[in-house]
């Protein structure tokens, strides 16, 4: 039989840019020891400031008050001379500032093989894709004015002309950052990919023609969808260059056609009702609220009806007991992240109502991740014969969602 011809893709013979990353032994031990120690403070550290909470803080706050503490700043008030939260808190920071470092000499020596690659992937689209950047486009101050995560020069940094550079940075530390952590190691895309077999459980007959992720850096929780409802196209938007350079260079040597384009996406340029779906990851939390309601609006606009929204995110103070708040609050106040814990005192619904959709319309849930759970729990959980697990690292997410009447 005849050879099946070769598809653009595989002619073109681009080399993905994200397998040109290759540290050597020592440093590559030094990332592993980095993910380790992530996953001791935050797993085994945290869960010893847990059992200092409920078998010291908390009975001794209720011998004196005769009550439990009621909110988050009571229970980070009570914290903040523990020695259990002040040990997890130095060594929870420390983790947070190493990752990067950690692989910027790597992506130092292999940086014009990354810019080549990026450069040779724009010049062939072998997969069809789109790129539009904007020249002109103004980095908001909220990205430019704080370095999220601690990384140096946050998401938006450049130091040549089409740099990628920065958006190695955040991949291959994010690598590390998550790496050791339980439900995260190998599992690239797993909101988008979560998220999705979620609503095609949920609403069997919802088949999107368009996707668009808001505030997609490189794509990784968008194509995802694409495995769920192949007939979708893809779409991403956000205001940082580097990461939609990187994510254009590695879907086109993966030939998946994604429409990727720097705008904000409160004030974005395509036309109403252009999207079926609209989603985001660990996006809200980074940006100012009143941001966060404007692209709300957005998205109503943008759907179609009968469309949706679906936005995972971190759960709100409503959603979680008060010691859990004060735990997930921490970045606020040491991930520089200045708009994370006014982001988590909203209802999420309230601000899809506000936005534009019915109350009756919209929802919340905690989903199991979908592969380290597995399919077949999965199905289980969705028909409620099994509980799910906890939320934290990537066990369980929170989203929430609406449908345009």
């Amino acid at each position: 039989m005849p050879e099946a011809p070769l598809s653009p893709v595989e002619q073109a013979g681009l080399a993905d840019v994200e397998t040109l990353f290759n540290p050597p032994h020592d440093r590559l031990m030094r990332q592993r020891f980095i993910s380790a120690f992530r996953k001791h403070v935050l797993v085994d550290k945290g869960a010893e400031m847990k059992a200092a909470y409920e078998t010291a803080e908390a009975p001794a706050f209720r011998r004196a008050r005769g009550r439990a503490p009621k909110d988050l700043n009571e229970v980070r008030q009570l914290m903040l001379k523990n020695s259990h939260f002040r040990i997890y808190s130095v060594l929870r920071l420390h983790g947070q500032e190493m990752p990067w470092p950690s692989v910027m000499d790597d992506i130092e020596a292999t940086h014009p093989k990354l810019q080549a690659s990026f450069a040779e992937a724009r010049r062939r689209n072998p997969a069809g894709g789109t790129l539009k950047l904007d020249p002109s486009f103004k980095v908001p101050d909220y990205i430019r004015d704080q370095e999220m995560h601690h990384i140096p020069g946050t998401f938006a940094a450049e130091y040549c002309e089409d740099d990628v550079a920065q958006a190695a940075v955040t991949s291959f530390g994010g690598r590390v950052f998550a790496g050791g952590l339980p439900h995260r190691k190998e599992n690239p895309g797993g909101v988008a990919e979560t998220i999705a077999n979620y609503l095609k459980q949920k609403f069997p007959h919802f088949a999107p023609k368009r996707i668009l992720d808001v505030g997609t850096g490189n794509g990784r929780n968008l194509v995802p969808y694409q495995d769920v409802y192949p007939d979708a196209e893809l779409y991403g938007v956000d205001v940082c260059a580097p990461g939609l350079r990187w994510g254009h260079a590695m879907w086109e040597a993966r030939g998946k056609r994604v429409h990727l384009s720097q705008q904000n996406a409160g004030a974005t340029n395509f036309p109403d009702g252009y999207f079926d779906l609209v989603v985001s990851s660990f996006f809200f939390h980074e940006i100012p609220v009143v941001l966060t309601k404007q692209i709300l609006r957005e998205n109503h606009r943008l759907l179609a009806k009968g469309g949706m929204v679906a936005h995972m995110e971190l759960p709100p103070n409503c959603e979680v007991d008060p010691y859990y708040s004060m735990v997930l609050d921490w970045d606020g106040y040491a991930n520089n992240e200045k708009d994370y814990c006014e982001y988590r005192a909203q209802v999420p619904r309230d601000m899809l109502v506000k936005a534009g959709f019915k109350a009756n319309d919209s929802f919340h849930a905690f989903i199991p991740n979908w592969r380290s759970f597995g399919a077949d729990k999965f199905q289980r959980w969705s028909k409620g014969e099994i509980p799910a697990p906890t939320h934290g690292n990537g066990a369980l997410w929170f989203v929430f969602a609406a449908t345009k009447a």
